[in-house]
């Protein structure tokens, strides 16, 4: 059986504490963290505490942390020739300092009281030497079928990648419901298109799977689109992925 530790009380922390709870071959030692509220949510089935000085042993601790706290927590842990892992898709293990490292990379997005199957999360691993790897493989296997070995430089390229398929994505869902808001449209009616639109793409490339106005270099139904944006910033949007569209396929038009 691994043994851990959850250094953070965020959604990933909380993500994975709920999924590692689950699993019989992993037991979840302690959770730290500074929130001493968010801790609450931890403490009928482990260790809590905020004081870094109280870390237990552990087989693996998780940094599970903003980015620009990974650094600083790593040097608070008064550890030795242990192996330490942070969750970031876009921080080297060399942030990491004193103790043996590695990444554990769980691609999805994490909302809190929106619970995750594991199963079907790609797990993102690296580590300093094979036999860490070997421990980080067993360990993401615990909760995924998908669990990758990748160098730093891919998980740069994964992230920024994710970014524009989740984050960018979310954000023109963001807009699309104040469009339907501003003329007393209930956004649910664009959910079956949501839906088909990520269907697709596993069937198909995305390069493929692109329809709409720009595909079509349809300029007269563009203005009109243009002309019923009332925001300069959704218009200035609108136009930027529109030419990003027809320069990516204007050899085909």
């Amino acid at each position: 059986m691994l043994s851990i530790v959850l250094i953070g009380t965020g959604n990933v922390a909380r993500h994975l504490f709920d999924a590692f709870s689950d699993c019989d071959s992993v037991q979840i030692r302690q959770v730290i963290g500074r929130n001493k509220k968010a801790l609450e949510y931890f403490h009928k089935t482990t260790e809590i505490t905020s004081d870094y000085n109280l870390l237990v042993d552990a087989d693996i601790y998780i940094i599970a942390l903003s980015d620009d706290a990974i650094n600083t927590v790593s040097e608070l842990l008064k550890l030795s020739n242990k192996l330490v892992v942070h969750t970031s898709g876009s921080v080297t293990m060399q942030r990491l300092v004193n103790n043996r490292t590695g990444v554990f990379y769980p691609l999805q997005t994490f909302s809190k009281n929106r619970r995750i199957n594991f199963k079907q999360v790609p797990i993102c691993i690296e580590a300093e030497n094979e036999a860490d790897l070997a421990i980080l493989h067993k360990l993401a296997s615990t909760l995924s079928r998908e669990v990758h070995e990748i160098s730093a430089e891919q998980r740069n390229a994964l992230h920024l990648s994710a970014v524009f398929v989740n984050n960018f994505t979310n954000h023109m869902f963001t807009i699309a419901n104040e469009i339907c808001g501003e003329h007393q449209l209930s956004f649910s009616i664009l959910k079956p298109l949501i839906l088909e639109t990520t269907n697709k793409i596993a069937d198909m490339p995305p390069f493929e799977a692109q329809t709409g106005p720009a595909r079509r270099n349809d300029t007269g139904t563009m203005d009109k689109h243009l002309q019923l944006l009332n925001s300069k910033n959704q218009k200035d949007i609108y136009s930027l992925l529109s030419e990003s569209i027809l320069k990516t396929y204007e050899k085909k038009l």
